[in-house]
């Protein structure tokens, strides 16, 4: 029995966790469940799965969590960055699922590498803000970090076996969000109800916006340079709208490996739970017949200037990563409060980066400065 304690149990990555959780229940159990503010379903889950941990995210919720709860429930209520610490390092626990959305995740995650658990990465920006301290960390503790972002669970498998120092290039596919064929005249006038219907992927808001502005991709291309140990000029983006080809890897010999799925993250998901091992979760292979054409095409920087703004954060590294991060986070929560507009959120995070000074080898307490920092930045710039 696997046990496993579950940051981010709420969000469409760990439903997607529960969902295999489920079809398996002699292979993996649940320790702890953490979420920030959605106790409704939370509540649902404690329920289901009695784990010994919940946590949320401050007193208040903790209240609301106890009061759908019966009488007697025997599990325990924790709150905020303490309590997320404590489910993440629990002493039964042999993997900690990373699935918190944003900067959040990287505190209980380096929590959960100190105390010697595996990791199944969901949270990209545990790496974006924090990658050169997160690596060498578990190489440290002998920890195994293990990707769930399709993306870079395609690039994992495809590695799989193979020199390192034969990878000519890693590929990143993107679907192009739902505005790859919009004219750059009409990018303006983009509506959030637009941002979030996006074509191929159901995730949540701040990574389907993300997605939309392809600032997902770029905070890829930083995560992946962190897990793979490539350079970030050897990570290509390609633009690939029928999110079969999940991502590529090719060597010095012209040989490119894909691996592809359909667009659902439980294969990915399952992976990483049960590595180096594969499970039946009931998902048939693509119809190729079907689907007939896979297309592949260069993304258009000038409509998505994130993208660029992600290989830029990665060239100067340091802390600019974590600023890239922060001032994104602070953006697309006001575009999703429809209180800027959609090119808005790249102009936010050019400025901010633009005035932040890099600290080059930065420790923890530079990271968390770096960030708050930027979010202090980025406030004041959509004040303006």
């Amino acid at each position: 029995m696997k046990y496993l304690t579950l940051l981010g149990s709420t969000g469409s990555i760990g439903k997607n966790v529960l969902e295999i959780v489920r079809l398996y229940p002699d292979r993996f159990g649940i320790k702890a469940l953490c979420a920030a503010t959605s106790v409704e379903l939370l509540a649902t889950q404690i329920l289901e799965f009695s784990p010994e941990i919940a946590c949320v995210i401050d007193a208040p919720h903790r209240e609301a969590l106890k009061a759908l709860l019966p009488p007697g429930c025997a599990t325990e209520l924790l709150i905020g960055e303490a309590g997320y610490r404590q489910a993440a390092s629990h002493g039964d626990v042999s993997m900690v699922v990373s699935a918190f959305v944003g900067a959040a995740g990287l505190v209980p995650t380096l929590a959960a590498i100190h105390a010697g658990k595996d990791i199944a990465l969901a949270n990209k920006e545990t790496l974006v803000t924090a990658g050169d301290l997160v690596m060498p960390l578990a190489a440290e503790k002998g920890v195994s970090i293990l990707p769930v972002d399709s993306e870079h669970s395609a690039i994992f498998q495809c590695l799989n076996g193979e020199n390192p120092r034969e990878v000519d290039k890693l590929i990143l596919t993107a679907s192009g969000g739902p505005f790859r064929t919009t004219p750059r005249e009409a990018m303006g006038e983009i509506t959030l109800a637009q941002a979030l219907n996006h074509p191929t992927w159901s995730m949540g808001k701040k990574i389907t916006i993300d997605s939309a502005t392809l600032m997902n991709k770029g905070l890829e291309v930083i995560e992946a340079h962190h897990l793979f140990g490539v350079d970030a000029r050897l990570i290509e983006v390609v633009v690939h709208p029928q999110s079969i080809v999940h991502s590529m890897v090719a060597y010095v010999d012209g040989v490119v490996m894909a691996q592809m799925g359909r667009p659902d993250m439980k294969g990915a998901i399952a992976y990483a739970l049960n590595h180096p091992h594969r499970m039946d979760i009931g998902m048939p292979p693509p119809d190729f017949a079907a689907i007939g054409t896979l297309t592949f095409e260069a993304p258009d920087a000038s409509k998505f200037p994130c993208l660029q703004l992600a290989f830029d954060a990665s060239d100067a590294g340091g802390t600019m990563p974590t600023v890239l991060n922060a001032a994104n986070e602070v953006a697309v929560a006001a575009f999703l409060e429809e209180r800027i507009g959609f090119l808005d959120i790249p102009r936010t995070i050019a400025r901010t980066m633009d005035a932040h000074c890099v600290i080059t080898r930065p420790v923890l307490d530079d990271v968390q400065e770096a960030d708050a920092w930027a979010r202090r930045r980025a406030r004041g710039l959509l004040c303006r």
